[in-house]
């Protein structure tokens, strides 16, 4: 287990509502109070740097089981330390779906550098015919019930699926997107659209389906989540229902809140996702959504995908793109450098606002508790190389994008998962 000094560094703690500056001693993996003893420890110092607890992402796909070759759940794993995470989300929609008690055990019980926190189907096999058996995913382990990759449409089934989802005090997710409104699209109405000739995307496939999803949630009272918001109209609606006391949330992906329909340079897959990149008006509802807390966390749907899915042109390509490498740097400079968002308020969306969104303990850095914590440099520039990635998968839009801030150690469960400090630091 590790064993660490961390001298002088910037300690942002949202369950604690701190942020000074100070030591952290890591004993056997257990945060020590301060005073502790300081021998046979190794230093690091942290004047430059900033600690907080380990990141939680609530959107990922770890393709595992079902396509080994874009994902597995150790390479995924690996990302995710990389990317300065201790806990992720992994979405069902693999091969075969998540949709049984001993899936969810096996994601829980692997060992890997990071913690799993699966979610599950809604419905059996993600068909959108019938239930899955809710309860027991639930009490396998389930944090969350979705059918993500696709919506569950039929009125009364996920009627039913919320009622339960209540009584079990689970949450739904939604991935808001009406397939007969979406029909064929693949990107928001645009330069790019035309150029290529490709299928648009109306932006009301996705406000609809966040509308039924409000009005299921005042029906039931079901605390619903809407994934990956693409739409201003959207964030609106998301407000208003906040407003009114209805348990809905929604969250932002780096790339929503950094890339516009206007930007995509040309032919290019890795810019192909659903839902789509909104336009300059969306980002801007999107970024100004999360400063007012109306999107509470950030989530990366990290979607990773062959070369020979994303590199054939846009109309050809896969939805999706991998994040949690990029997911610190990229949200860093648009929410924290542009937007002059507060840097307590940046590590609660990647922290203590996942983990209460999924009924968990909130992480934190008090004394006592196991070492889930990641250092982040936030002053040194590097350059976005997919070459260099832990990922499988090299589909991302970040591309060559220049940031400052990268996560440089990740401890999980009082185990260092990663590391670009300490050499060859074993615990």
């Amino acid at each position: 287990m590790t064993n660490l000094l961390i001298k002088n560094v910037r300690i942002i703690d949202p369950g604690a509502g701190t942020d000074i500056k100070g030591d952290i001693i890591i004993r056997d993996g257990v945060i020590q109070p301060a005073g502790a003893p300081l021998e046979h420890l190794t230093e690091i110092d942290g004047s430059t740097l900033i600690a907080c607890p380990g990141l939680w992402d609530a959107h990922v796909h770890f393709r595992d089981p079902g396509n080994a070759r874009a994902e597995t759940q150790i390479s995924g794993a690996h990302s995710a330390a990389a990317g300065g995470f201790t806990h992720v989300v992994t979405m069902p929609n693999t091969v075969p779906a998540i949709d049984t008690p001993e899936l969810i055990r096996a994601q829980i019980e692997a060992d890997l550098p990071v913690k799993i926190l699966p979610s599950a189907c809604i419905s059996a096999q993600r068909r959108g015919l019938e239930l899955a058996d809710l309860p027991a995913l639930v009490h396998a382990g389930a944090v969350a019930l979705t059918d993500d990759g696709a919506m569950l449409e039929d009125d009364d089934l996920m009627r039913k699926a919320m009622l339960q989802a209540k009584a079990l005090n689970s949450l739904i997710m939604e991935h808001a997107v009406i397939s007969s409104i979406a029909k064929r699209g693949i990107i928001r109405e645009g330069a790019t659209a035309q150029r290529y000739n490709l299928p648009v995307f109306p932006p009301e496939a996705e406000i609809e389906a966040v509308r039924r999803d409000i009005r299921l949630c005042q029906e039931t009272g079901c605390p619903t989540h809407i994934q990956h918001i693409s739409c201003a109209a959207s964030v609106g609606l998301i407000r208003a229902a906040q407003r009114a006391g209805l348990p809905v949330s929604g969250e932002a992906s780096p790339h929503h809140i950094a890339i516009a329909v206007e930007d995509i340079p040309g032919d290019d897959g890795n810019y192909r996702m659903n839902p789509p990149l909104g336009n300059l008006e969306d980002v801007r509802a999107i970024r100004e959504g999360v400063l007012d807390n109306t999107l509470a966390i950030f989530a990366t749907d990290h979607a990773p995908h062959t070369a020979e899915t994303k590199t054939n042109g846009f109309a050809r390509a896969a939805f999706g793109v991998v994040g949690l490498e990029t997911a610190v740097g990229v949200s860093w400079k648009i929410m924290v450098e542009e937007e002059r968002m507060p840097l307590m308020d940046w590590v609660t969306r990647w922290t203590v606002a996942p983990a209460r969104l999924l009924n968990q303990p909130l992480p934190s850095l008090a004394a006592g508790s196991t070492a889930d914590l990641v250092l982040i440099d936030p002053i040194t520039p590097w350059t976005v190389d997919p070459d260099k990635f832990k990922s499988l998968s090299r589909n991302t839009p970040f591309t060559g994008w220049k940031l400052n801030a990268r996560p440089v150690l990740t401890i999980c469960g009082g185990k260092v998962s990663f590391n670009t400090l300490l050499g060859d630091y074993e615990d």
